[in-house]
């Protein structure tokens, strides 16, 4: 498996914990629909959350959550679309990002920007 995808997998361990430790109920991780894939589905209370989760080892093209493009964000709301077609009790939604920046001999760096939009 190559470094980014190793990275990519660790990241997503880090966020569940992450979320689970700020009080996140987890529903799905890594849900598909149809060509849409969302990294994480929670709630909190009564709000839905869909969540993109970055994780980069080094900050030498930025970070994590600037990778985080208009596509990426409407590839995430179509998505959110087709998950709330087959759920439609869900009433209040959010889309989230989750960065993660690991650094060797250093905890991890958690970035959670919530109610992003375009």
């Amino acid at each position: 498996m190559a470094n980014h995808n190793i990275t990519g997998k660790n990241g997503e361990a880090l966020a569940l914990a992450y979320l689970i430790r700020n009080h996140f109920v987890m529903l799905h991780t890594n849900w598909r629909h149809s060509h849409y894939e969302i990294d994480i589905i929670a709630h909190k209370g009564e709000v839905l959350h869909f969540i993109e989760v970055k994780t980069r080892r080094s900050l030498t093209y930025g970070y994590p959550e600037e990778s985080v493009t208009k596509k990426k964000l409407e590839h995430l709301m179509n998505g959110a679309e087709a998950f709330l077609f087959q759920y439609p009790q869900w009433k209040r939604i959010q889309y989230d990002i989750l960065s993660i920046h690991l650094s060797k001999n250093r905890d991890p760096e958690y970035f959670f920007i919530e109610d992003v939009y375009l």
